[in-house]
């Protein structure tokens, strides 16, 4: 990335915090005076360092708990790069930079743009949702006892069967197919790949190696149930495990919608029962995401109360969205 795009994607960073963070700042018409210090500052600062004024721009005053807070939101290796204190003035700087652009934007009216106003409904909106997941309990806080319990009712999702890596080759007709595949008996993986590239109508991208010419990635078996693999036809999945070995061409052609497959098995992974210490940091991950989306429904539930929703069904009935060609009226 470009050092001016990743410079914008920082100013960028810093006026979300500064619109999301501190939306009571952003009122010019008033007094200007710096937020009310908080005991919470990032860095172990003091409430009354936190409060102190870094920077003002016009009658806004950005203060080193502001700052510190930006940093502090900051992924940690993005972080390592305000060590010296030339960078930490760049920092500085850009937020500095964000509130000239803000006002200048107030002055000229954009604030008031319908888009404007959105995007600050959207920022306010994932502000709420980050202090309920904030505030919600982490994966050590679920209890062993829960996890286990998930672990002994749900054995099933842990039991991972076999899975066997496919190539083929797909022509039009069986005649060809045939040959193909006589051809096709105890080739190397080079030789395989070259007889792809000659034959399949299925053909590799150009700068692909030619021993993954065809391949098709993993398959289960049908008896595992839906096919993960989107690539691969049902008949032609079905017929990966009929191989008589792991790692051999299929001695027969498949068939599939008038298309006709030449299959090579060129891989297997074997089928594991993940026992409870491998699966509990799933089960946790799981389980800590059923209890956020809960939550969020109970806020929602929460908030249609405090706040009445009523919809003009009528109205939304004669929105036309325009196809995929057509431009909006």
């Amino acid at each position: 990335m470009p050092a001016l795009e990743r410079s914008a994607c920082r100013v960028a960073a810093v006026a979300v915090f500064v619109f999301a963070a501190a939306p009571a700042c952003r009122n010019r018409g008033g007094t200007g005076s710096a937020p009310a210090p908080s005991a919470s500052a990032p860095f172990g600062l003091a409430p009354e360092l936190a409060g102190r004024t870094l920077a003002k721009v016009g009658d806004r005053s950005i203060t080193l708990g502001e700052y510190a807070t930006v940093l502090a939101r900051m992924d940690r290796f993005e972080r390592l790069r305000y060590q010296t204190p030339d960078r930490r003035k760049q920092l500085l700087d850009e937020m500095i930079n964000v509130e000239l652009l803000a006002a200048e934007a107030e002055r000229r009216g954009l604030s008031n743009r319908p888009e404007t106003k959105e995007l600050e409904r959207q920022i306010l909106r994932d502000a709420v949702l980050q202090e309920l997941r904030d505030k919600g309990p982490t994966l050590a806080d679920i209890p062993q006892g829960e996890v286990r319990t998930y672990y002994d009712t749900h054995r099933a999702d842990f039991k991972e069967p076999e899975r066997r890596r496919i190539s083929h080759i797909a022509v039009r007709d069986r005649a060809t197919a045939e040959r193909v595949l006589s051809q096709a008996k105890g080739l190397s993986a080079k030789a395989w790949g070259e007889l792809v590239q000659k034959f399949s109508i299925d053909k590799p991208p150009a700068d692909s190696p030619v021993e993954l010419a065809g391949d098709l990635g993993f398959v289960t078996p049908p008896s595992f149930g839906k096919n993960e693999n989107g690539r691969v036809p049902e008949p032609v999945r079905a017929a990966a495990f009929q191989a008589e070995e792991p790692e051999a061409t299929l001695g027969k052609v498949v068939e599939d919608g008038g298309t006709f497959h030449v299959v090579r098995v060129t891989g297997t992974s074997a089928a594991r029962d993940r026992t409870f210490e491998e699966a509990e940091r799933t089960i946790r991950v799981k389980l800590l995401e059923e209890k956020l989306h809960a939550a969020e429904a109970e806020l929602d539930r929460t908030l249609r109360e405090r706040y009445p929703v009523e919809i003009d069904q009528a109205a939304l009935s004669k929105v036309a969205v325009p196809a995929a060609h057509e431009k909006p009226k």
